[in-house]
């Protein structure tokens, strides 16, 4: 119903913020991971939002780009998810290493937002592991030409199972050899340099 709203920032709490807009003041839930990203109050912003509506209320929910969230609604489809609890994941995960811990089945990742249990990071999982373009996530990722978009070689595979018998998350694991230049050969090389970016 409504797709964003711009206006002038005028507050900014915890989980929310206040934008005004046309003469009216927008309360906004917001992930936590967001706020660093605002403009100062006062200054113009542009919140794409959802209008989650119940029988006793009516909240919007707002992000700031598309893919944040189209990653909400893909949440909110998953059965025993609600609102508050997509907007959690949101705050702990950005939405694309919440991707990369999808594909990856690391419910260890996605099970450390607030009120989230094993269980429901493993339905997640489940559910929503077949929506997921890995190739596009990789590419939203990719911001250097040098970054290999996937992991396909043996030394690379070696690492990142590695660095998950280390401890790491299997997300983290992989983007830290993701993080890896090209030019790094052997599997030893690449834990080392991978290491180095954790």
């Amino acid at each position: 119903m409504i797709s964003f709203i711009k206006g002038e920032l005028v507050s900014v709490k915890e989980d929310k913020i206040i934008v005004e807009a046309g003469g009216i003041g927008y309360n906004i839930f917001v992930p936590t991971s967001l706020l660093p990203n605002l403009p100062q109050t006062g200054s113009e912003v542009k919140i794409y939002t959802y209008l989650n509506v119940r029988e006793d209320a009516m909240n919007l929910f707002g992000f700031l780009n598309e893919d944040d969230l189209d990653m909400y609604k893909m949440l909110l489809g998953v059965n025993g998810v609600g609102p508050k609890a997509a907007l959690g994941v949101l705050s702990n995960i950005s939405a694309n290493d919440l991707r990369i811990a999808i594909v990856s089945d690391d419910a260890k990742t996605i099970a450390k937002a607030p009120g989230l249990g094993n269980k429901t990071a493993q339905k997640i999982i489940l559910e929503l592991k077949s929506k997921i373009d890995l190739e596009a996530t990789l590419g939203n990722i990719e911001s250097d030409a040098s970054i290999p978009a996937n992991i396909n070689d043996d030394d690379r595979n070696e690492a990142v199972q590695a660095l998950t018998a280390l401890g790491y998350s299997a997300s983290e694991s992989m983007k830290a050899v993701r993080n890896v230049p090209m030019d790094v050969k052997g599997a030893d090389a690449i834990l080392k340099q991978a290491l180095k970016n954790l």
